[in-house]
């Protein structure tokens, strides 16, 4: 997939891809960077580890966006049923605020169309204020809440806000994705 309409002229030739095992590491760093500096005000420590991200990989898939050898971002999407799973929207820190999460959001969307799913299904932290409206305009609804997981420690008491949006044919857009 290539992207030319993006606000950083650093950016030239992306391509986003299929992640494979080996990427694992990649995503790992990816993510934690990514997440880091949005949610130390409620957690510590990293969001993911290795073996986390290649049990992610048993069950869906994520997607890469890459310039080059070098990973911009990530995220993952997982088929249930007829609905899909989004998860993990990382984009490396200095890259942040470039389209780069709007084209990947892009997509995993067509991807989960592709694989003929009618849902994409997402669960947003209620702390994190600065992303329901980038979810919203992209045509996301909160359909409920749900708790957060009792597993993780938190500064904060927190939960999530369920959002979902219909993935119909006539938005898909022109991306293509890498095998």
């Amino acid at each position: 997939m290539a992207f030319s309409n993006f606000n950083a002229p650093m950016i030239s030739a992306i391509q986003v891809r299929i992640a494979k095992r080996e990427d694992a590491e990649r995503i790992t760093s990816v993510v934690n960077s990514a997440f880091h500096g949005a949610e130390s005000f409620f957690i510590e420590g990293d969001r993911i580890d290795v073996k986390s991200v290649l049990n992610f990989l048993d069950t869906g898939t994520f997607l890469l966006v890459e310039s080059g050898a070098t990973l911009l971002g990530c995220v993952y999407v997982e088929p249930r049923g007829n609905r899909s799973y989004l998860g993990l929207l990382a984009i490396d820190p200095s890259r942040q605020q470039s389209g780069l999460g709007s084209a990947l959001m892009d997509a995993a969307e067509d991807y989960c169309r592709g694989l003929g799913l009618s849902y994409m299904d997402i669960k947003i932290v209620n702390l994190r204020e600065e992303l329901f409206s980038f979810y919203r305009r992209r045509g996301y609804a909160e359909i409920g809440t749900s708790l957060f997981p009792t597993d993780v420690e938190t500064k904060l008491p927190c939960h999530f806000i369920d959002m979902s949006k219909p993935l119909s044919e006539d938005k898909r857009s022109s991306s293509s994705i890498v095998g």
